[in-house]
């Protein structure tokens, strides 16, 4: 069960020291202050983020959409663990695991930019009426400004372990994001569309894993469509005997998805879908707690995930309502035969089934 609040104040100009009154006036910025929290509770732990943020937010010819986030402080905090889970998580640090970061108390101080850019405007809700292109970039990064006021007063960690802030150890990493998509109308009715996302993220400094809400994942609603959320990858990685806890491995570091569905309209709100979806995710470091999920450029190909599916999508001009059935068609996993589902399928094991709002791309 998770559950949260999120609030935000917006001024309606950029609110910032030192910048003369025409620079702001060109810009025409809002500036946003934020406060968030999150609480999540599974049968292994409970865990709690709470964050505060503040941002730029301007628009550039109604197409170009540019974010700033000048800091944003979250802190994770992990009041329970079953016994059951921290013995997990003691076993797999025997072994070499670096999973076990991952779920320990952390403070993520972060800087990000972000850029949106859409040939038909703002049309997120609703479905494009013409040829159509969009592209997002993000980047981010953590904990170097902390890091490096921590070696100028400490050289060395205290007893050779990560820097602390206020005895919480903190997150130092860099992430970048891309994605692309483009729209091709056949008539009023019917379009294809083609899109591609790209991700990779680099723990490095104070920190040897990426915190948990910083990993990528596959599979689900807006991924590869043929398997679950989170039940994919990384790699080859084909998850423990008796399948416990398969989620605290099946995260990554780099992130590929390729995408093309075919759109048409139905009648009166209904809309239908045809696609097909690839993809997966890998590790930059090799872990033996996720066996066969390193990214290596001569074999990550091989890996890449396949899956079709139809779908039906209600379009209530504020809202996009839609629910996706996909089909393994290639599962990397797998070996022989198995490995080609899409030749011998079985409904039981290859399929997935997925309700989301929106578009996926």
């Amino acid at each position: 069960m998770e559950y949260g609040v999120e609030s935000s104040l917006n001024f309606p100009q950029f609110m910032f020291p030192f910048l003369s009154s025409n620079f702001k006036k060109r810009i025409r910025a809002t500036s946003e202050v934020g406060l968030k929290f999150t609480s999540q509770v599974r049968p292994e732990f409970s865990r709690t983020l709470a964050s505060a943020s503040w941002s730029y937010k301007w628009t550039d010819r109604k197409r170009m959409q540019h974010r700033f986030d000048l800091v944003d402080v979250n802190y994770v905090y992990m009041p329970r663990k079953s016994s059951a889970f921290q013995e997990y998580l003691d076993d797999m640090t025997q072994k070499n695991s670096l999973l076990k970061a991952s779920y320990e108390n952390q403070l993520v101080v972060r800087t990000g930019y972000s850029f949106t850019y859409n040939s038909a405007g703002n049309v997120v809700m609703r479905t494009p009426t013409k040829n159509s292109y969009s592209i997002r970039a993000n980047i981010e990064e953590a904990g170097n400004l902390l890091y490096a006021a921590s070696k100028l007063v400490h050289p060395n960690p205290k007893d050779g372990e990560d820097y602390v802030l206020a005895n919480i150890p903190f997150a130092q990493y860099v992430k970048a994001d891309f994605d692309f998509a483009k729209n091709f109308m056949i008539d009023p009715r019917n379009s294809f569309v083609f899109h591609i996302g790209a991700g990779v993220a680099y723990p490095y400094g104070n920190s040897k894993m990426l915190p948990f809400e910083k990993r990528y994942f596959s599979g689900g609603a807006n991924s590869v469509r043929g398997w679950s959320v989170r039940s994919l990858g990384p790699g080859v990685y084909k998850g423990s005997e008796d399948g416990n806890m398969d989620f605290i491995n099946q995260a990554g570091d780099i992130k590929l998805d390729l995408n093309i569905e075919y759109r048409t309209h139905l009648f009166w709100k209904l809309n239908g879908a045809a696609f097909v979806d690839a993809g997966n995710i890998w590790t930059i470091r090799d872990d033996s707690g996720q066996e066969g999920g390193l990214f290596k450029f001569n074999e990550f190909y091989k890996q890449i995930a396949v899956a079709y599916g139809l779908g039906i999508r209600f379009d209530l001009d504020y809202l996009i309502l839609r629910f996706d059935g996909g089909m393994k068609a290639i599962n990397p996993v797998e070996t022989g035969k198995k490995r080609y589902p899409v030749i011998r399928p079985r409904f039981s094991r290859d399929f997935a089934f997925h309700f989301a709002v929106g578009y996926p791309f």
